[in-house]
């Protein structure tokens, strides 16, 4: 673990105060269904919150519409952490990253050193057969399948992405990963570069993408492998609509340019002194922000919006690929006692702040993600609704082992979304990149639908203690400031918000 025990201390008393006085869902009894329903998990990665059909007209994903008028979506879900290794071990672990000790994109655990049972396994040991598709970002060297029976990824098998036991895109395919490879070469670091956000019509033929080839193995596994006997946790988790954003041609032209709007930008130039600020101000951070900065301030507003419709295409490719699951469950008669979940594992801020894209931040578009539960388990009354209570990724594992008739390990501070019982707002952390090293001073968010608190301190952790005195802080009135362009936590008008939510 990185903290000393005195920041361990200071955290457990604060995860404390989060859900103190609420009733946890270990204290619920476990629903038992006469038949444990199938779970179908559907995910993707840094999809923004908004980028629903149901939520913004300008986004065409039919499907997921469909499914959230079988359902709820949660409106105001947010991440564990704005990045994908923290966010995804909080996701299946049910646990904040603070106490798994998974805090940025460079930390992981091995088997032995898991605090807790992944989702798959928790599963697996309550009778379900596991089956999973694409991307977990457990990143161990050598990590198991951790609970899935059935196991394919659409990366290489010298990758960080290799998990014992899984098919690998490079075992069955090879050439098809070579082809894509190839195409996303100049895309930067984790297809995250200036050329990967540009990105452009894809030459690659659709299989031969890892989504294309991890969509491809699922509809294989459906059509051959499924056990009749037991029921079924099926997870599909794709790598798009992160960039790189090379984008089949159909997708590109379900949109008009015409019809795609600027994204709004702050009436400052330089980013004030925020958490941002002082992460970006660290000598080891990442200096991709400025690369973005200068090459889109060359670009015309109808480029520019060329890349938001690219974004937008590669959801409707996803979409189309859920779409496909979905169906072909129905035709399997699976989805008549289920749960469907769909989420991703954070957001992308798409040019907001002055041309910032990725993640790496607590601002609304980065940390906020789209969250439905949908199918047979959730009541008529439900159905298609929204819910705007505070919801988090880590209330994800108990949820769905209430629905499998499992009781809940009592350390896991979720929720049942299924459930009556609410916390009164949401939490999630920010610990830097990958590169600090001593990493950066943890940065929390306390959020509730109309407020925003982001406290931080700047400066690296080693010396945080001998300089809590320095803490800064933000206070946004989300409300009336939905793009946090105006920081209020120096307000005194605003004193006693601030206090309270602190």
């Amino acid at each position: 673990m990185r903290y000393s025990n005195c920041f361990h201390f200071v955290f457990s008393i604060m995860i404390g105060l989060l859900i103190g006085g609420k009733p946890s869902a270990a204290k619920e009894m476990p629903r038992r269904p006469a038949q444990a329903p199938n779970i179908i998990f559907l995910m993707t990665d840094q999809q923004r919150w908004d980028c629903l059909g149901k939520l913004n007209p300008l986004i065409k994903t039919p499907n997921l519409d469909r499914l959230a008028c079988q359902g709820i979506i949660f409106r105001q879900a947010v991440c564990q952490a704005p990045m994908c290794v923290p966010s995804r071990y909080a996701m299946m672990l049910g646990l904040y990253p603070s106490q798994s000790g998974v805090y940025t994109n460079g930390d992981s655990l091995s088997d032995e050193g898991l605090p807790t049972s992944p989702l798959a396994e928790i599963l697996r040991r309550a009778g379900y057969q596991t089956a999973g598709f694409g991307k977990t970002h457990w990143r161990q060297p050598l990590p198991s399948t951790r609970g899935f029976e059935v196991r394919a990824i659409g990366e290489s098998r010298n990758s960080l992405a290799y998990e014992a036991g899984a098919v690998m895109m490079s075992d069955d395919n090879p050439a098809g990963l070579k082809q894509y490879q190839a195409e996303v070469a100049s895309y930067g670091p984790g297809e995250e570069g200036v050329q990967g956000y540009l990105g452009g019509v894809t030459k690659v033929p659709v299989r031969n993408h890892r989504d294309g080839w991890v969509a491809e193995q699922c509809l294989k596994f459906l059509d051959k492998e499924i056990d009749p006997k037991r029921p079924l946790f099926l997870y599909l988790s794709f790598m798009k609509p992160h960039a790189g954003l090379n984008v089949p041609k159909q997708f590109e032209d379900l949109y008009d340019i015409n019809h795609i709007p600027d994204i709004a930008q702050p009436p400052w130039q330089e980013e004030p002194d925020t958490h941002v600020a002082a992460v970006e101000s660290d000598p080891s951070a990442d200096k991709r922000y400025r690369k973005w900065r200068e090459a889109w301030e060359k670009l015309t507003p109808l480029e520019r919006r060329r890349t938001t419709l690219r974004y937008y295409a590669n959801c409707s490719w996803l979409d189309s690929c859920f779409g496909d699951v979905l169906e072909k469950l129905k035709k399997l008669g699976r989805l008549e006692n289920a749960l469907i979940v769909f989420t991703s594992d954070h957001g992308e801020m798409l040019s907001e702040r002055n041309f910032r894209f990725s993640k790496y931040c607590l601002f609304e578009s980065s940390v906020r993600v789209p969250l439905i539960l949908a199918g047979s388990v959730v009541s008529k009354q439900k159905r298609g609704t929204i819910d705007d209570r505070p919801a988090e990724h880590i209330d994800l594992v108990p949820t769905l082992q209430q629905v499998a008739g499992q009781p809940v390990n009592p350390i896991l501070p979720g929720l049942d979304l299924l459930g009556e019982c609410r916390r009164t707002g949401s939490f999630s952390e920010f610990h830097g990149g990958t590169t600090q090293t001593p990493p950066l001073a943890p940065i929390y968010m306390w959020r509730k639908q109309d407020w925003k608190l982001i406290l931080f301190l700047p400066g690296r952790l080693d010396d945080a203690m001998a300089r809590v005195g320095q803490a800064k802080g933000e206070l946004y009135n989300l409300k009336e400031d939905p793009h946090e362009w105006k920081n209020l936590y120096g307000d005194e008008k605003h004193a006693v918000i601030r206090e309270q939510m602190a």
